[in-house]
This record gives structure tokens, sequence and C-alpha cells, in this order.
């Protein structure tokens, strides 16, 4: 992990990507170039979601809440936990910082495709057991986004 907070880091990550992603649009297509950057972006998040179980200390319910607590630094994220034990989290975030940044770098079309496509993937590395089920976001123009963390299996 870093010292860079996520915000600045993936402000960082979208100036160099995207004029990358949209010449490679111009080249290959949408759908050809969406498809790589997804597997991209989703390899990170993996690696990243086992990183942060591993800084957080472990890797169940209680703890991926805390890494959410995380992301709430810097005002990054407004959120309100609906529901949590030992096995669900579910979590509405009602402000979302990296929209505005999408939108402030003139990208607003790549925000889910560097962001919130990561969430599942990162859950995945965090713990394979913890399914996420989303239905709608932010950056797609939900009034919220809805994280509905569900831990499969034993402790």
């Amino acid at each position: 992990m870093t010292d860079i907070g996520l915000l600045l880091r993936r402000e960082m990550e979208a100036a160099v990507a995207g004029p990358l992603i949209k010449a490679f649009v111009q080249e290959f297509g949408q759908a050809k170039t969406a498809k790589i950057v997804e597997r991209v972006i989703q390899s990170l998040a993996r690696k990243s979601g086992s990183q942060l179980a591993m800084v957080i200390g472990g890797n169940n319910i209680e703890y991926l809440a805390k890494a959410f607590q995380l992301l709430s630094q810097d005002n990054i994220l407004e959120q309100e936990i609906i529901e949590q034990n030992s096995t669900k989290l579910y979590i509405n975030c009602t402000k979302c910082r990296f929209v505005d940044m999408y939108d402030e770098l003139d990208m607003p079309e790549l925000g889910y495709l560097l962001s919130c496509n990561r969430d599942f993937a990162m859950t995945e590395g965090f713990n394979p057991k913890i399914k996420l089920t989303r239905t709608q976001t932010i950056m797609e123009g939900a009034n919220y986004c809805d994280f509905r963390f569900h831990f499969e299996g034993g402790e």
C-alpha cells in the first residue's frame, strides 16, 4: 500500500490510462478495448483486496466493514451501514467523489470501467468466500450504490 490517498491515486491512474484507453478504442474498438481494460483492472483489484486484508489484519465481514471505513477517509465516500452481522454487510453509498473526479477529468464514461469495476474483484481478493451483489451505482446515475456483501461458508 502507499501513503498516497486513494482518490489522488485513482486520479493519477486515470490521467494516464484515460488517454491510452481512448486511443485504443479508436484503434481496436470499444468492445475489445473494454474487455482488455476490465481484465487488467480486475487483476489489479484482486491483488489490492488481498493486500488490504493483510494491512487491516483480517478478512471477515467485520474487517471488511473496517476497510470500508478507510474508504470514507478524506470524504471519498459517504456511506450508511444498513445491516451488519457476522455473515452480511449491507452498505449504501450516497456520495462518491470518484464520480466528481472523473467528471473533472472529462472522462465520465471511464468511471465505471476504472473504479466501480474493481469492487467485485477486490472483494474476491479480500476473501473469496465473501460475495458482493450490487444493482446500481452513482457512477451510472443512481442516487446511491447498494453494496450487499454476503459471507458464504464457515469462518
